[in-house]
């Protein structure tokens, strides 16, 4: 599966030395230039490869565009408020020159003052061939996708999200979704195949088992900003508009009247840092809310965009 538009290009580029074994995903540092490879407690040493996608790949056959989706997970849907669903990022994402960009979610994210939330670190690094076909084969056999059907309702929970897989490997696209994954409570015919998915989203939501394999910031080239209109705010600080040649106007409504009327525009690095928000690199995810020059308050979501998206 090819994603459309081409992401800006990346400032910050680490070769992640760990090849991911397929039952644990465990770390062992890679080798170079048929040197004998360090071990895992080993220093990572900064180097700057060739990101030119190679014509030849690996057994299990796959993309090498920059751009282009190899894995991911995500969660959709869920009862969360409209913000949390505008600014939600997937989990984890492989693209096809080996790079990976993942959400560090067991970090502790403490609470605001302010009452604004954002993201979990957003991190990125560049697996070799060698691992990113380690990669595939665990998602495909062990963790299930080459044996999963595309979707997996659940009719006794309403309001978990759904987890959505994405694979482009093997000469096969798949997307494989699941309701409140790792939540059924009685065995049934799809209980093997959903352990083993439910294994694979525990894997790729802690891709770098507590932050101690290395990567580094991913700061995205654009962002997402989503504003919402606001009414009867009470409570909550509301700050003056943080833009003078942008105006609410510039953020462009859904054509559907029936659809939630958030307006979405695409925002420069130094466009979301005027917001004032410490940590928006990954992402503002409660809404702070702004007081525009037309008169009326919105709340303001920060997403950003990967790779494979433009806006």
């Amino acid at each position: 599966m090819s994603a459309d538009g081409v992401g800006g290009p990346m400032s910050n580029r680490l070769v992640l030395p760990a090849v991911l074994l397929l039952a644990t995903l465990g770390v062992a540092a890679c080798s170079s230039g048929g040197a004998s490879a360090p071990s895992a407690s080993a220093s990572p040493s900064a180097v700057s490869p060739s990101l030119t996608p190679s014509p030849t790949v690996g057994a299990i056959a796959h993309p090498t565009g920059a751009d282009e989706i190899v894995l991911r997970y995500e969660d959709m849907g869920g009862f969360t408020p409209p913000e949390w669903q505008a600014a939600r990022l997937p989990y984890f994402t492989l693209y096809g020159d080996g790079r990976v960009v993942f959400q560090q979610t067991t970090a502790e994210m403490p609470p605001r003052e302010d009452n604004v939330f954002v993201g979990s670190p957003l991190r990125t690094a560049l697996l070799s061939e060698d691992q990113v076909q380690e990669l595939l084969e665990y998602a495909l056999t062990d963790g299930g996708l080459a044996i999963a059907r595309a979707d997996y309702p659940n009719a006794m929970i309403a309001d978990a999200p759904t987890a959505v897989f994405t694979i482009n490997a093997a000469n096969d696209s798949k997307t494989v979704s699941v309701m409140a994954l790792g939540m059924e409570s009685q065995p049934g015919p799809d209980t093997v195949v959903l352990k083993k998915l439910a294994t694979l989203g525990e894997r790729l939501r802690d891709f770098d088992q507590g932050g101690t394999l290395p990567s580094e910031q991913y700061l995205a080239p654009a962002y997402r900003g989503v504003i919402l209109e606001q009414q009867g705010i009470q409570g909550v600080q509301v700050r003056d508009w943080p833009w003078v040649d942008i105006q609410p106007s510039d953020f462009t409504l859904p054509p559907d009247p029936n659809a939630l009327q958030q307006g979405t525009r695409t925002l420069m690095p130094e466009e979301a840092a005027a917001v004032g928000v410490q940590g928006f690199e990954n992402g503002i995810m409660s809404g702070v809310y702004l007081r525009a020059p037309d008169g009326k308050t919105y709340s303001l979501v920060i997403r950003p965009l990967l790779p494979d998206e433009t806006k």
